[in-house]
């Protein structure tokens, strides 16, 4: 495993771990909308390395573990960082616009960055295929499994699961898809489908995304 990853790994479960313990440490870094409008911006990147359970934190990493050794065959450590970060800050943004009404909203998890990650490597292997954790026997190409990641995404922003950051997948994935096409341009020719289907989805999202939830 690349030196990178395991540094964001063990940042996230050391980050978690306190968070886990110390309750008045997760209320501090997590996301909490009152609170960034109220200048506490911060938020914003703490968040990402917060979660809420083991259940949680295992499942985000070990997407990290399958999608960023793939992304990572593609670009510099600079550059595997630049998408890991600009995704989680456009997952905070992208929850920001959509619960800017919700004061008392909050959530955690690295999501956002994951899912920059996982569809940055989706643009550069669309038929790459994995044996995921839960059917261990049957293997699924790439694209199947980010769809599958942003259809629980979608369902989580409607019924508003948990204290998970279900709407920062949405801007995590739209973050690396964007930086994704920036820094290797290339994709656009090798994976003009690939791309172009996933360029009607975000922006599918980005103008009806505000319908995803539900009223309560």
């Amino acid at each position: 495993m690349s030196q990178v990853i395991i540094i964001l790994i063990v940042a996230n479960v050391l980050v978690s771990l306190k968070g886990f313990s110390d309750a008045a440490f997760f209320d501090r870094y997590k996301f909490q909308v009152q609170r960034i409008l109220g200048g506490e911006k911060i938020r914003m990147l703490t968040s990402g390395f917060l979660h809420v359970d083991w259940l949680h934190l295992g499942f985000n990493m070990y997407a990290l573990y399958l999608f960023g050794e793939l992304a990572m065959r593609n670009f510099s450590v600079i550059n595997f960082v630049l998408i890991y970060v600009a995704s989680l800050l456009a997952g905070s943004m992208y929850s920001l616009y959509q619960h800017k009404r919700e004061l008392y909203y909050s959530a955690v998890g690295a999501s956002g960055a994951v899912s920059g990650v996982m569809f940055s490597a989706i643009l550069l292997y669309p038929d790459k295929t994995y044996s995921f954790i839960f059917f261990p026997f049957i293997e699924f190409p790439a694209y199947v499994l980010g769809i599958g990641y942003l259809l629980y995404s979608i369902y989580g922003m409607k019924n508003q699961v948990g204290n998970i950051g279900h709407s920062a997948h949405l801007g995590g994935a739209i973050g690396g898809y964007l930086i994704t096409l920036v820094l290797r341009p290339s994709v656009i020719t090798n994976h003009t489908i690939m791309v172009g289907i996933m360029a009607l989805i975000i922006l599918g999202l980005f103008f009806f995304g505000d319908k995803l939830k539900l009223n309560k």
